[in-house]
């Protein structure tokens, strides 16, 4: 009767996710792609070598864009990429901002239209 049991704790280990400032940067840009009219729906992966948002027009299509987070790519290229619909790099980094501009340009476009 007086025996605890600790409560088992699962864990992915070496799986790699998005900070709380980073998810909250992509969301950002996500809501107003959607007021814009541009994207429709979105989906997160959260895999042992990245973590990946997907941006999409429709559902039943490939995404548009690709947000990808690497961290093994840090010392090197940037750990952060844009990752296009056809599956070319448009844009790597060592930090997030720099790496959504062309998206956010994409949408200061569609605003002044």
């Amino acid at each position: 009767m007086s025996n605890i049991h600790p409560f088992p704790v699962w864990q992915r280990v070496g799986q790699v996710g998005f900070d709380r400032p980073e998810l909250t940067r992509i969301l950002d840009l996500y809501g107003r792609m959607v007021a814009a009219g541009m994207w429709r729906d979105y989906a997160i992966d959260l895999g042992r070598d990245a973590a990946i948002f997907s941006a999409f027009r429709r559902t039943a299509e490939r995404p548009e864009f690709r947000i990808e987070k690497r961290p093994a790519l840090r010392g090197r290229q940037g750990q952060w990429a844009l990752i296009g619909e056809s599956g070319a790099v448009l844009k790597r980094g060592h930090e997030l901002g720099p790496v959504l501009a062309p998206v956010e340009r994409r949408l200061l476009k569609l605003v002044e239209e």
